[in-house]
């Protein structure tokens, strides 16, 4: 039996560019002064879906600069987003998709408001059921490191047609996996990153492991 049917509530789908790349870049720093030349790298890789965590001292700087330059086929969004107040500041930002690490109804809400995709975190198959019925476009299985792919495979059995994308200590030897259970896409964060957005840290390293993450998406 499929508990995981919910009403249209014109639902925003998972955004084109994490749909067809399946790979989400998180960056989360103390500051944003490296944030843009580690997305033109990124970019350049051929990533599409860009998460800057609200976290990050100047996060929507970035974001708003990011929104006006980038191509139109990548997609520029914001995490850490716990309210509506801070999907209206994303949004005025302009920021594609809002990432939350847990279930935030009001959240949710304001993304449909904004026509915006939305993917809140969950942890269990009730919170992603949850998550799912109160509209979000994907569910962000987090910390999905703790969990593994057999997780992900046992909670699809009962709720198929939730797209799922997992997130928290994704590596790139990983993916494979995540996406042979179900998941519609991964998020990456420190094993996609790594030192990319310390002062001194490495852009062409980053550039590697960015492509390498892609191809084993593909693959």
């Amino acid at each position: 039996m499929t508990e995981s049917s919910a009403p249209d509530l014109n639902r925003v789908p998972v955004g084109a560019g994490l749909a067809t790349t399946r790979v989400v870049a998180i960056l989360r720093a103390e500051n944003a002064d490296r944030a843009e030349a580690v997305v033109d790298v990124l970019v350049e890789a051929g990533v599409r879906s860009l998460e800057l965590t609200l976290t990050t001292k100047g996060a929507l700087d970035v974001v708003e600069r990011l929104a006006s330059r980038v191509p139109a086929e990548v997609e520029v969004g914001v995490g850490t987003v716990l309210t509506a107040a801070d999907v209206d500041r994303s949004v005025d930002a302009g920021a594609r998709f809002v990432v939350s690490p847990s279930v935030e109804p009001e959240v949710i809400t304001a993304a449909l408001r904004h026509g915006i995709a939305s993917y809140p975190g969950a942890f269990t198959p009730t919170e992603i059921n949850a998550a799912w019925k109160a509209g979000a476009s994907a569910v962000k299985l987090f910390p999905a490191g703790q969990l593994g792919p057999g997780y992900l495979k046992d909670v699809r059995a009962p709720l198929p047609d939730i797209p799922v994308v997992p997130t928290g200590g994704v590596d790139i030897a990983s993916i494979g996996g995540w996406l042979s259970a179900g998941a519609v896409a991964v998020g990456m964060g420190g094993p996609l990153i790594g030192d990319a957005l310390a002062p001194d840290g490495n852009l062409t390293a980053l550039a590697q492991r960015a492509i390498a993450a892609l191809e084993a998406a593909r693959s």
